[in-house]
């Protein structure tokens, strides 16, 4: 568990995101007004977005200017690709948290 509780609501976000959907990976992302926004992978045949470029597309489109923490749980690793595009989005210092389907934090990274 992690020692801020609203970081912990991020990991209970992404876990039953994910455990709803059966997706690869499940995550979630709190914005600069405390606004939460949850996402699992899509992985149609014309579509393909992962976990977290759900999770900062929706903040995108409510109009977040930023993100305060993220978490992303999954079978594989968060790609590059989306931990580049977190730190567009989120700028400078922003805690990711990511971990196993279970819930698990293993690496926690700073934007």
């Amino acid at each position: 568990m992690l020692t801020n509780p609203e970081d912990n609501k991020l990991v209970v976000l992404a876990k039953a995101t994910r455990a709803r959907t059966g997706a690869a990976q499940g995550a979630a992302l709190r914005d600069l007004d405390g606004r939460t926004y949850a996402g699992a992978t899509v992985d149609l045949p014309s579509l393909q977005v992962s976990a977290l470029g759900v999770c900062i597309a929706m903040a995108v489109a409510s109009g977040a200017k930023g993100a305060e923490a993220v978490v992303v749980l999954g079978e594989s690793p968060a790609a590059e690709a989306d931990l580049a595009a977190l730190r567009e989005f989120a700028g400078t210092g922003v805690p990711g948290y990511l971990g196993s389907p279970n819930g698990s934090v293993n690496e926690t990274i700073t934007t």
